[in-house]
């Protein structure tokens, strides 16, 4: 099982950065906006186009822009912008894009940058700001290039992010937040890597694909650690017939990322896996398997959360992944128990190298290379960013056969996560207001609406990989939400397993509402009793 340590690292992180594209909280406010718009010509969408470009050469340098800077001595050339802040002074630049150039495609926004004692950040999201301030009707979102603090010579910073078709503002946001020091910044671009979709779908021909031939899966998440006797637990006795299993890596606090031992590591737990799939099958349950830590992908802290670091900056990480999944298809593609394979846990793209690809086109290709080895088992796919519902929003199927879309929901993450990110937080109730909005069942189906639209217009069959309450939500709240939640899942015909089954006590339905009592209840908490009453419905795989 996982401990509590790694489990609230993983929630503090999915607090701290809400699913976006890439989001961060919000700092917007100490930051004027610029209300100018740079002259521009007509910007055809197509890949490589310049969007924007700025070296800060001639007087007129920072014409146009909001906020204060000098011009200094820059990268190979006379000037570049500097900022300098100061204790209660924040330094920043900004200039508004022209948006409806933008609106739809997926740009890589590139920078030199050089600092100079820059001051530790106080939260992961502060510090050298090289990002776009992106709007909607809906939503704000904050994509930016990872940058460290201290002092370092001119060094590359990029970022790659897709500008929503209903954006409404596009700033580009230079800066210093709750830091002090001195940056530069020099030949800014904002290029673009993909046009936009097509706005028409294109439903898939033919019935829709799921990967079995039962009304419905339904079954939990379980961690390698999971022993023979709890699956019998989980498919014997409370029925359930699905199991998504991690395989997931946990090092020690912030180690590099070793690919020298990630096969050797990866095969560890295929073994673990092999020795249970015989249970599995006896118990009646459909195996997920899902590359929850691939090649490349971040551990920080001993927990693992997300899919990106370098595997989108590595072209060998990307190889390794095709590679990796490739093995794993010729030595399950004859498993009786093995239902599918879910490609990578949450894809997180903050930056997509030049001879790199993109999640959309790397998933095609793994699956792809899957394809020529198992032609029928699922393959599971999740957007970015996160896999949350709005991941689907823009998002279009994979040139794969045989393909179910699959997202996590966590919404509203005030409710389901209170207590793990901050211990002395607030308690929510649901249903209820939470951060000032009315959550209940119609407020959980609109959250989904984006994954609704996505099953009807392309004709795919919809997963929920995870979900999940914590236990000790106030006044049996946790119970009330997965009802809903699950009544709308059932609704739609989507299949779904709950996170977790014997894992960290945090998520387990065997426990009760006591945060303090880490034992598991004396008698079914009303949260088990609710799977069961839903995993009675099941039926099992005709192997």
């Amino acid at each position: 099982m996982f401990s509590p340590s790694i489990r609230s690292l993983i929630a503090a992180f999915r607090h701290a950065v809400t699913r976006g594209p890439r989001r961060v909280l919000p700092w917007v406010p100490l930051f004027g906006l610029a209300t100018s718009t740079p002259a521009a010509g007509p910007v055809t969408a197509t890949r490589g186009q310049v969007v924007f470009q700025s070296n800060f050469e001639g007087a007129a340098a920072l014409r146009g822009w909001a906020g204060r800077a000098t011009l200094a001595e820059g990268y190979q050339s006379a000037q570049a912008a500097a900022l300098e802040a100061k204790p209660g002074q924040p330094a920043s630049l900004s200039l508004r894009l022209p948006v409806e150039t933008m609106r739809g495609c997926t740009v890589r926004g590139s920078a030199l940058v050089k600092a100079d004692q820059v001051s530790a950040k106080p939260n992961a999201w502060n510090g050298i700001k090289f990002m776009l301030a992106i709007e909607t009707a809906e939503t704000k979102l904050w994509p930016q290039a990872p940058l460290d603090t201290g002092t370092f010579g001119w060094k590359r910073a990029s970022f790659v992010t897709r500008i929503p078709s209903n954006a409404t503002v596009v700033t580009l946001v230079l800066g210093l937040e709750q830091v002090t020091g001195k940056v530069w910044f020099d030949d800014l671009k904002l290029t673009v890597t993909k046009p936009p979709v097509s706005p028409q779908p294109q439903p898939l021909a033919g019935p829709v694909f799921k990967g079995h031939n039962l009304p419905r899966l339904r079954g939990t998440m379980v961690a390698p650690s999971a022993r023979p006797e709890d699956l019998r637990t989980l498919g014997n006795q409370w029925k359930a017939n699905l199991i998504r299993w991690q395989l997931i890596r946990t090092l020690r606090p912030n180690p590099p990322t070793p690919l020298e031992d990630y096969d050797a590591w990866l095969e560890s737990q295929l073994k673990k896996l092999d020795a249970l799939l015989p249970v599995c099958e006896e118990a009646g349950l459909w195996v997920l398997v899902d590359l929850h830590s691939p090649p490349g992908g971040r551990s920080t802290q001993g927990g693992y959360f997300g899919t990106d670091s370098r595997l989108f900056t590595d072209r060998t990480c990307q190889d390794k992944f095709v590679a990796n999944w490739r093995g794993i298809a010729a030595r399950y593609k004859n498993a009786k128990a093995v239902w599918g394979y879910d490609l990578a846990n949450e894809p997180v793209e903050e930056d997509v190298a030049e001879d790199c690809l993109d999640w959309h086109d790397l998933a095609e290709r793994a699956g792809q290379a899957i394809r020529q080895i198992d032609p029928q088992r699922a393959i599971i796919c999740e957007a970015p960013p996160w896999g949350g519902p709005a991941s689907l929003a823009e998002f279009t199927p994979i040139a794969v056969s045989n393909v179910v879309y699959s997202v996590h929901m966590y919404e509203p993450m005030a409710f389901t996560h209170q207590g793990v990110f901050n211990p002395n937080g607030p308690q929510q109730v649901y249903p209820g207001i939470i951060n000032g909005k009315q959550w209940d069942a119609a407020a959980l189906e609109a959250v989904f609406q984006p994954v609704i639209d996505f099953q009807r217009n392309f004709n795919v069959h919809i997963y929920i990989g995870e979900f999940s309450a914590i236990r000790w939500a106030p006044d049996h709240s946790a119970c009330r939400y997965l009802a809903d939640l699950i009544g709308i899942m059932e609704k739609h015909g989507w299949d779904w397993s709950y996170h977790a089954f014997r894992e960290w006590s945090g998520w387990s339905v065997e426990h009760g509402e006591d945060r303090a009592d880490t034992r598991p209840a004396l008698q079914p908490t009303d949260r088990q009793q609710l799977l069961q009453s839903w995993f009675s419905h099941n039926q099992k795989p005709d192997r």
